[in-house]
């Protein structure tokens, strides 16, 4: 696991209050009605149901695209961004949150509960589930919006169970990034990762993202690089392709106008770092994506 010092890197801290007489939070949340997305962080593992709908998740120090929907269960401290305000298409969003040791440390130290513990463990990964599993934990969630009591708590221990033997499960966040919280809060890497999503298909010269945050380039290259393990470039480059992705998905433009649309303004380079990021080319991910559909 990589543990991040908030005095570097300092997503909002979300408080997160269960309604009185429940031990975990439910909420279903409508596209319409959400607010924009922003990085942020809380104690409680989350559990987010995408009910269709494609767009982008950043976890941690991962950023990707999803498309018909996602399930994902992320752990404690573990910082990112909202999911409904990046979503296309989608008609609602479950968010489940509950505490590490919600249940009490004893209950889950029994054997019982060995395999959803190694899963909660496992959450600060990142987990995205598909097939099968993301349908019926899909369904059973839905199911849960209408349940109270014991009976709420009783069915999300099930979901937990199907979720701790899936074997239908991608970790995102593979190196484990999670926040350890100080008083002392900066808004360092927020600022940044706003200025991309604001100005990813322009051209951002390393002097102005630096400059924004006060640093000169080579303390911010070398800040970029400490809090995210990855290069600035290369993480403008993830998020220009993540957005291609979404246009490939969505409509007909072609190749050069995703390209362009997507920040890039080298058809070659464009198509290198296309590959380089997906393991296919820009027609080649357009042609698989239509196979399925149909």
């Amino acid at each position: 696991m990589s543990l991040i010092n908030t005095n570097l890197q300092s997503p909002a801290l979300k408080k997160i209050v269960p309604s009185t007489g429940n031990s975990f939070s439910v909420k279903r949340f409508i596209q319409s009605t959400n607010s924009s997305p922003y990085w942020h962080f809380h104690p409680e593992i989350e559990l987010v149901y995408i009910d269709h709908g494609n767009g982008k998740r950043h976890i941690g120090n991962h950023i990707s695209y999803y498309s018909d929907g996602d399930l994902l269960l992320i752990g404690s401290n573990v910082p990112h961004y909202g999911f409904a305000g990046r979503l296309s298409g989608n008609e609602s969003e479950i968010v489940v949150h509950f505490l590490p040791e919600f249940l009490g440390k004893s209950f889950l130290e029994t054997v019982e509960f060995n395999q959803v513990n190694i899963l909660l463990q496992k959450s600060k990964q990142g987990l995205s589930f598909s097939g099968e599993t993301k349908r019926i934990v899909g369904e059973l969630l839905n199911d849960l919006m209408s349940l109270s009591g014991l009976d709420r708590l009783l069915h999300l221990l099930r979901i937990l169970n199907i979720l701790a033997s899936s074997a239908d499960s991608e970790a995102l966040n593979v190196s484990g990034v999670y926040l350890e919280v100080y008083n002392n809060e900066h808004d360092r890497i927020n600022v940044i990762y706003n200025y991309v999503s604001d100005h990813f298909t322009e051209t951002i010269e390393l002097s102005e993202i630096a400059g924004l945050v006060a640093m000169t380039v080579p303390a911010f290259c070398r800040y970029f690089k400490k809090v995210t393990s990855k290069t600035f470039t290369q993480y403008v480059n993830e998020y220009r392709i993540v957005h291609a992705q979404k246009l490939l998905s969505e409509n007909n433009l072609s190749i050069t106008d995703v390209c362009m649309s997507s920040g890039f303004n080298n058809i070659s380079h464009f198509n290198k770092q296309f590959r380089s990021h997906t393991n296919q080319s820009p027609r080649e991910y357009r042609k698989e994506l239509t196979t399925l559909i149909q």
